[in-house]
């Protein structure tokens, strides 16, 4: 545990309102020029049938299901979309939640307080992201093919990594609320 209080200690102090502000501009420009065009590609292979990334949760029954609606051009379309635009979605978001985290944490702890550990979830949220778009393109990519190690991986990676981007953007603009609170206080 001392280790990795270490690594957090190091990581909090790298932080700064300058990277968070950096950061939060990035991720804004970012959602509103790239998002909506990858969202518009994604509805034209997915359809109806969904997509493993948006989902909370899906069996792998429904992950083969997603794979025969979308097609060969759409099963093609989805592994570049995880191979080029969510490769880079998750480092934008996860930089974001990171410096947030890490400034909220540096302005309301002190070096040996263990919330201080909060700043790996956005951490585990970009390597869970990862996990998933790894283990649904397996799936995908390999259809019809079985896949069932990744079939059943997938869905447990997207949970999880829903948990924890979820409690990552939760945790991180609280505390930019304390931070800012405590820094307007004094």
């Amino acid at each position: 545990m001392e280790n990795f209080s270490k690594i957090a200690n190091k990581i909090i102090s790298i932080g700064s309102g300058w990277m968070l502000i950096t950061t939060t501009i990035i991720f804004l420009l970012f959602s509103v020029t790239v998002l909506p065009d990858q969202s518009q590609k994604a509805a034209l292979y997915s359809g109806d049938s969904g997509s493993p990334d948006l989902s909370l949760y899906y069996s792998p029954d429904e992950l083969y299901t997603m794979a025969e609606q979308f097609g060969e051009n759409g099963r093609q379309s989805y592994i570049k979309a995880r191979f080029t635009f969510d490769l880079a979605f998750p480092f934008v978001y996860g930089a974001f939640l990171l410096s947030a985290s890490a400034w909220g944490l540096g302005a309301l702890t002190d070096e040996k307080n263990r919330w201080r550990l909060l700043v790996f979830i956005p951490i585990l949220a970009i390597l869970f992201d990862l996990l998933e778009n790894t283990a649904a393109s397996i799936v995908i990519g390999r259809y019809p093919q079985p896949s069932p190690i990744a079939a059943h991986l997938a869905p447990f990676f997207t949970l999880v990594k829903w948990i924890f981007v979820g409690s990552g953007f939760a945790i991180s603009i609280v505390l930019i609320i304390l931070g800012l609170w405590r820094k307007i206080k004094k």
